[in-house]
């Protein structure tokens, strides 16, 4: 395909490019028309016309599946960087004035949102009162990710279990959760008298863990015991638990229903147990973000003007 001279873009080649991010990460034509709610014919109509357009094959297609081309991962790199200029350009512009405006992207770990201490509710209404033209786009991730796309600029805060502490974040610190062992119905431990639960058998039974590089309290707990699986959310970790099959630490909290409810039991307090902190993590820009620098203000003035350190 003969190479041509890219000159002006186009709000349609926008369009086409978005269609080419998501083939991307989505793997394919079908996933992509799924994703994007419209027809597998439109998306490669979308993407032929971005080939001829550029004069370049992006990707190949067909029964061996779907794979970049060489210049596929150089035009999918450039996008991914255009786009985020073109949302930082617009998020800047709209943080001009003297009302917040544009979209501030949240990201929470799993049971935050529902967790009443992290007052996630009161927050959210003080917010749009205050930032009406606000839109707030929140999701669901895993630490790690949060934290990386805090310092990439993808997202704005993130409401995380304060496992470490990063260069170049910045954390306000919520709560601290005390974290204990727990196992469920059918474990042998369940049934057993608190006495006769030692440290030695705790340290063989097997355990399920975050899977995440953690603090020096986390690490010292987890150092001699049999590190038998990893999840980092604590739904899916609750639902292996409840196998009988595992032990695992929870923070007090999360499990309580299901203590109070005899589905687990916690066990091992005075041998084994370490804090865990609740915290907001963002990261100062150079540009301004109204939107985010309210957001702050929001969280502190609901926290009682939170500034403190985590306990570790």
């Amino acid at each position: 395909m003969k190479k041509l001279s890219l000159g002006q873009i186009s709000d349609y080649e926008i369009k086409q490019l978005k269609v080419f991010k998501t083939v991307v990460e989505c793997g394919g034509f079908s996933a992509a028309a799924a994703e994007l709610n419209i027809s597998r014919p439109t998306v490669s109509n979308h993407i032929a016309s971005l080939e001829s357009r550029l004069g370049m094959t992006l990707c190949k297609r067909g029964r061996s599946g779907f794979i970049l081309s060489a210049e596929g991962s150089v035009v999918y790199e450039q996008t991914n960087l255009l786009l985020d200029q073109m949302d930082q350009f617009r998020n800047t512009i709209n943080n001009l004035g003297d009302s917040p405006n544009g979209v501030l992207r949240i990201a929470l770990s799993d049971t935050f949102s529902t967790d009443q201490r992290c007052k996630i509710p009161e927050i959210y209404s003080k917010f749009c009162k205050l930032a009406p033209n606000v839109t707030l786009k929140v999701e669901v991730e895993h630490m790690s990710d949060m934290e990386r796309q805090i310092l990439n600029d993808q997202l704005d805060l993130a409401f995380i279990p304060y496992h470490r502490k990063l260069e170049g974040l910045h954390y306000i610190h919520l709560f601290t959760d005390n974290n204990y062992l727990h196992c469920g119905q059918g474990h042998p431990f369940f049934d057993l008298d608190e006495d006769d639960i030692s440290i030695d058998i705790i340290n063989k039974a097997k355990l399920i863990h975050a899977g995440l590089q953690p603090h020096e309290e986390i690490y010292q707990n987890l150092s001699q015991m049999n590190l038998s699986g990893s999840s980092y959310h604590y739904e899916s970790r609750i639902g292996l638990i409840l196998s009988g099959e595992y032990i695992c630490f929870l923070p007090e909290e999360v499990a309580r229903p299901y203590v109070e409810g005899g589905q687990l039991r916690v066990f091992g307090r005075d041998k084994k147990h370490f804090a865990l902190g609740a915290a907001v993590i963002f990261k100062h820009n150079h540009k301004p973000n109204r939107a985010k620098e309210l957001f702050i203000r929001v969280i502190q003035d609901c926290f009682s003007g939170a500034v403190m350190q985590a306990p570790y």
